[in-house]
């Protein structure tokens, strides 16, 4: 699939105001400073579609881009960022969930996964609740290119055999790198062949 137009259409933390759902959807989630918006930004091939920043914590709000005119790319706040108050990590979390929960149109959830750490427990319980909840979605490790191909794949085997103490088969997993362009190919081939579902 070939990204030949990305616009931005709404920013909200109210259901209700979220485009009509009547085009598949694709939402992006993770920790903070996991690099989701320079992933979606690199996927639709526009530097500032989505607000990059060094300070995590910055997407605070669900944040909605309509793709070719086809399709939705969601760019959902950042979860675990210790410098968000509590109150307001409790508001992002209970707009988070409602979202996930009722978008109907909501075809998949891509779990961001920093590939140079360990398994976070923050990761696998958020995990574990889509499971229980069977809210579909599948795991992008990013930021490949700051490892070796022997530190990426001891790294992402580690993270499997975590997984698998807790399911009994894992989820569609793509390897992604914003800056080098590793993975965007498989992503959108990906969301191609889902939008065919819809």
């Amino acid at each position: 699939m070939l990204v030949k137009q990305a616009e931005f259409i709404s920013s909200n933390t109210d259901l209700k105001k979220c485009p009509e759902p009547e085009l598949p959807e694709y939402a992006f989630i993770g920790r903070s400073n996991v690099g989701k918006s320079s992933l979606i930004n690199s996927l639709t091939g526009r530097k500032s579609l989505a607000k990059v920043s060094g300070k995590p914590g910055k997407t605070q709000l669900i944040n909605h881009f309509m793709i070719n005119k086809s399709w939705y790319l969601v760019d959902l706040p950042g979860y675990g960022y210790a410098g968000v108050s509590k109150s307001k990590r409790l508001e992002f979390a209970l707009f988070i969930k409602n979202y996930l929960l009722k978008r109907e149109n909501l075809m998949c959830l891509f779990v961001l996964i920093d590939s140079r750490h360990k398994a976070q427990k923050i990761d696998l319980d958020f995990m574990q609740w889509l499971g229980q909840k069977g809210i579909p979605f599948v795991i992008c490790f990013t930021k490949l290119d700051k490892l070796s191909k022997k530190e990426r794949a001891e790294n992402i085997s580690l993270y499997q055999q975590e997984m698998l103490s807790q399911w009994e088969e894992l989820p569609q997993i793509f390897l992604s790198s914003s800056t080098k362009k590793i993975g965007q190919e498989e992503l959108l081939q990906f969301i191609e062949q889902t939008n065919r579902l819809f």
